[in-house]
C-alpha cells in the first residue's frame, strides 16, 4: 500500500480537480511566500509555546515547506497522488499552531474574538480534504484498495 504513494499517479483527474490542484497549489505558494514576508508576525503568532523550536525557524521552515508544497502541485503533476497526501499531512501538522491561536486568544489575521478563531479550526479539515480530492489521493487509494481484494 505504501509503494502505491510512490509510484507516478495512474487515472488522471477530471479537468475541475487539476483546476482546484493547481488554485490549492498557487494558494500554497502565495501562503508560503507571506510566511517570508508582509505576514510574518501573523504566523509567529500562531506558533504554539510548547514547540521546541526558535518561532520564526518554525515561521520560516512551514513558509519554504509552503512553497515546495504548492510548487509540486503546480508544475508535478505526475506524482499529484504522492504530493497530495504530503500536502494532506502538512495540514494535519500544522493544525495545532490554529488550535493554540484559539486557546490563547491570539489576534492574528484579522481574527480578533474568540468565535472568528474558533470557526477557522473548521476550515483546516477542508484543506486536507482539498488536497486529497483535488490531487485524486484518496480515489487512488480507494481504487488500489479494491483492486487487491
Amino acid at each position: 500500500m505504501i509503494t502505491q504513494l510512490f509510484k507516478p499517479a495512474g487515472e488522471p483527474t477530471s479537468r475541475i480537480r487539476a483546476i482546484f490542484r493547481v488554485g490549492l497549489g498557487v494558494f500554497l505558494i502565495f501562503a508560503g511566500l507571506s510566511h517570508l514576508t508582509f505576514q510574518r508576525v501573523e504566523f509567529l503568532a500562531q506558533v504554539p509555546n510548547w514547540v521546541p523550536l526558535d518561532g520564526d525557524l518554525v515561521v520560516v521552515l512551514s513558509g519554504l515547506v509552503e512553497i515546495i508544497l504548492g510548487a509540486a502541485l503546480v508544475f508535478i503533476p505526475r506524482f499529484r497522488v504522492f504530493i497530495g497526501w504530503i500536502t494532506a499531512a502538512f495540514f494535519v501538522v500544522v493544525f495545532p499552531g490554529n488550535v493554540a491561536q484559539y486557546l490563547n486568544g491570539t489576534n492574528a489575521f484579522g481574527l480578533k474574538t474568540d468565535r472568528a478563531r474558533f470557526i477557522r479550526l473548521f476550515f483546516q479539515p477542508l484543506l486536507v480534504l482539498w488536497a486529497l480530492w483535488s490531487t485524486g489521493a484518496w480515489r487512488d487509494l480507494q481504487a488500489s484498495r479494491h483492486a487487491e481484494q
